[in-house]
């Protein structure tokens, strides 16, 4: 009996591990762009999600979806060639505050569950320093 069932585990990892099909791998950690600070003087907000295709079949992004509308993704319109990479560019709108937003990406990819995997921004934007050039300093060399 324990023949039996070690077989079948041996099978089942098989199966996974030689999944046929498109696959999606993010070139970013935990799939997250940080933003860090910032502010929207200086920053356009926009960011790219780089991804490859490590599979054997094209991988065909069906839906790239925002869970707000501060944040504005795109995605391809060409399916991925199999070792080829592609982009979903995801822009934010900076309002000023903490950045933590995910975006959905829904494929035919085979090495995600139901196709699907989250993406996420983080960060903060800050406002801009306003340096104002005709304001005395408090300590100064020449008054002591």
């Amino acid at each position: 009996m324990k023949k039996y069932i070690l077989l079948a585990f041996i099978l089942v990892n098989a199966a996974v591990f030689a999944q046929k099909g498109p696959k999606i791998e993010f070139k970013d950690k935990d799939n997250t762009i940080d933003y860090g600070t910032t502010n929207k003087e200086d920053d356009n907000g926009i960011r790219s999600f780089e991804f490859t295709n490590t599979g054997d079949a094209d991988l065909v992004i069906t839906n790239v979806q925002s869970t707000c509308g501060c944040t504005v993704p795109s995605k391809p319109t060409e399916p991925i060639k199999p070792g080829k990479t592609g982009k979903i560019d995801v822009k934010y709108n900076m309002h000023t505050g903490p950045i933590r937003k995910t975006i959905t990406v829904e494929s035919n990819a085979v090495n995600v569950e139901e196709g699907r995997v989250a993406i996420k921004i983080k960060g903060e934007v800050v406002e801009k320093p306003v340096v104002n050039l005709l304001e005395k300093k408090s300590s100064s060399p020449m008054m002591n």
